[in-house]
């Protein structure tokens, strides 16, 4: 079965492929399927920002479509970055400036706890669509450390560890992530991805 994955980031697309393989299910990106319009993400919330993506790509390409949003809610910041993670600190989208942005936010800041959530749609052709949910509760560190990872990765530590995000690897990464938990309740969720 092929799968529309909608996602232009390389690295999201490694990380969806390496949690959700599976034998029969083949994901392309947009890019090898062509000619897909690009989505403004400006829903107020992960949820729609994940349906419109999902849905507006499965019309366009005729694919079951996932589409994913996601980021970082400090609690500290009423939430936020929330839905403007990936383009906090103004576009285009930098990961180094988002970081700096949200260190200098939280300067002062002795409460900082916080989560990274994932949505998961999927859509089908006809525009229908279903949701799922998956987080990882950690706190935002005073520093960056490791290099495996994207996004406030180096800043993020997980309940239950020292190291940050970035310093873990990959294996470790999937199996406590937000996207992680996201995508195994996809599958178990839904037939058309098992």
């Amino acid at each position: 079965m092929k799968l529309l994955v909608a996602t232009r980031n390389r690295k999201k697309m490694v990380e969806i492929a390496e949690i959700l393989s599976s034998p029969g299910l083949e994901l392309l990106d947009p890019a090898s399927v062509g000619n897909l319009p690009e989505v403004e993400e400006d829903g107020d919330t992960f949820e729609a920002n994940a349906i419109k993506k999902a849905v507006t790509l499965a019309r366009a390409s005729g694919m079951l479509t996932l589409a994913d949003d996601s980021g970082l809610e400090v609690d500290a910041l009423g939430g936020a970055p929330g839905v403007y993670s990936a383009r906090y600190a103004g576009e285009p989208s930098n990961d180094a400036a988002n970081n700096a942005k949200l260190l200098a936010a939280l300067e002062h800041v002795d409460d900082r706890s916080a989560r990274f959530r994932c949505v998961i749609a999927l859509a089908t052709p006809d525009g229908q669509s279903k949701t799922v949910d998956g987080r990882c509760e950690g706190h935002m560190a005073r520093d960056a450390q490791g290099s495996n990872g994207f996004g406030y990765d180096p800043l993020f530590i997980p309940d239950g560890f020292v190291q940050h995000f970035a310093e873990l690897d990959s294996e470790v990464k999937h199996r406590i992530s937000h996207r992680g938990a996201a995508l195994r309740a996809a599958r178990a969720a839904w037939p058309e991805l098992r």
